[in-house]
């Protein structure tokens, strides 16, 4: 500590632990962000199954009521986020969740196809994940800040395996109508949270690390290496979303298991996967071998869609397809961000993100309707098969990216605003201490936003910087 300020911490083990305050932060925002991720992916397990029940139900309906959501967040995701430093964050949230609410409560009361629909566009218009983000670097520090985003990027893992394992439970006693009724109840209680629990920031901050910034927009499309993880983004959701327009039907007429079955088959499915995985993370990150995990995941991915094509016939070939699905997708969901975060420059992974989770978001729109629609026309088997087709020009795709560097974005906090002139004297400062790959001075912020290789980083003459706010 410092004159009062909290110095970070690049030792061997990473940044500082986080304060009480920042754990009880953290694990309310996860706890909100749970809850919302819970509500949308309870459904896709079951919808095809139930959904036929619905009035005017088609493949091609029940596919667009499946992804829809991912329509109205694809588009109103960045403008949430920016709303958010006009009228506050907390104002917006709650904005938001009345939004997901309603929606939730059309789509439990509506006998149509068309009025499920509707709601679950609806549902998605609550479009909350970049105000969470924000609101998240309003109330922790920076150096707790990594730690703070794994948090929540673990509860959304959590709550997508949950809701494969509650939906089919809910939908055996209540059908579609109680997963509906279950996802309103969690948006009051998540209004709650944030009334009461949430705490309120004393001042919102621009943080160009967790927020999207317009004109920085033009240049992450740009980016060679960042389409290349929107791409892939994009592919994964859609597949995922086309896969389980047809799933839930190739288990009970390909492999007759009954649909009250459905729930610890994805349970045992999702806890072996996880498991497996973990190695391969850790290889890749320790070992610096993130690029040959990740094409691997890939091509892995491609094989699990082929097994469930051409082998899901009994019980066993399905699980064991799924195993090999699921765990090449939770390590590709792993990496994917985590790369966004190697790839993007200095000042701009809000950007990056915001555009990631947009390309994630309207691919999950695209999978229900392409999915639903070759259900109806093709049949199960053509289902799979396109999705292998998307993965395969992906890996081609993906084989040419580069190699991440490794490095990790921190912000250093100046103590002068500087001018023109100054901000090149030191960024060009910057540029020069060992580890550090990348600078980008934002003077209305009176900061800098760098890159650093922790491994090569000369900590003490970052530390020592003439012009550091904490120096």
């Amino acid at each position: 500590m410092v004159n009062g300020v909290r110095l970070p911490q690049f030792g061997k083990y990473g940044c500082d632990l986080m304060t009480g305050f920042e754990k009880r932060t953290v694990l309310s925002l996860a706890a909100l962000y749970s809850m919302r991720m819970l509500g949308l992916f309870m459904v896709l397990p079951v919808f095809v199954i139930f959904g036929k029940e619905l009035e005017g139900a088609t493949e091609l309906l029940m596919g667009l009521a499946i992804g829809a959501y991912g329509l109205s967040q694809s588009l109103l995701q960045i403008p949430f986020g920016m709303m958010s430093d006009r009228v506050g964050r907390k104002r917006m949230l709650i904005i938001g969740l009345i939004i997901f609410a309603a929606g939730s409560v059309v789509a439990a009361i509506s006998t149509s196809i068309y009025g499920v629909i509707v709601g679950r566009f609806l549902q998605g218009a609550g479009a909350i994940a970049s105000v969470l983000m924000a609101l998240l670097s309003d109330l922790t520090l920076e150096e707790s800040r990594t730690k703070a985003m794994a948090v929540i990027g673990m509860s959304i893992g959590l709550s997508f395996s949950v809701a494969l394992v509650l939906g089919p439970v809910v939908a055996a006693y209540s059908g579609l109508s109680g997963i509906f009724a279950l996802t309103a109840v969690f948006a009051v209680a998540g209004i709650a949270l944030v009334i009461w629990v949430i705490p309120t920031p004393v001042k919102s901050k621009k943080h160009r690390d967790t927020l999207p910034v317009l004109a920085d927009i033009k240049q992450t499309i740009g980016h060679s290496q960042l389409r290349r993880l929107n791409f892939g983004i994009f592919v994964l959701h859609m597949v995922l979303t086309a896969v389980f327009v047809a799933l839930p039907l190739a288990m009970i007429e390909r492999a007759g298991i009954e649909k009250g079955e459905h729930w610890w088959i994805y349970l045992s499915v999702m806890v072996v996967a996880f498991f497996s995985m973990v190695p391969f993370i850790i290889v890749g990150e320790k070992k610096r071998k993130m690029k040959q995990v990740f094409v691997g995941a890939i091509a892995l991915l491609i094989a699990g869609l082929l097994m469930l094509t051409f082998f899901g016939e009994s019980l066993g070939q399905i699980w064991f397809g799924l195993f090999v699905f699921f765990m090449a997708f939770n390590l590709l969901e792993a990496t994917l961000p985590s790369l966004v975060s190697k790839l993007s420059p200095a000042g701009a992974k809000g950007t990056a993100m915001g555009v990631y989770s947009t390309c994630q978001f309207f691919g999950a729109f695209c999978g229900g309707a392409i999915g639903g629609w070759m259900l109806g026309a093709l049949g199960i088997q053509a289902v799979f098969i396109a999705g292998a087709v998307f993965v395969f020009f992906w890996l081609a795709y993906a084989i040419t990216m580069d190699s991440p560097s490794y490095a990790t974005s921190f912000m250093l906090k100046l103590s002068l605003r500087p001018d023109a002139q100054q901000a090149e004297l030191i960024s060009g400062e910057l540029a020069s201490i060992d580890g550090v790959e990348d600078v980008v001075i934002v003077i209305e912020e009176q900061a800098a936003y760098l890159k650093v290789d922790s491994k090569r980083l000369d900590e003490n003459a970052l530390r020592s910087y003439r012009f550091a706010l904490n120096a």
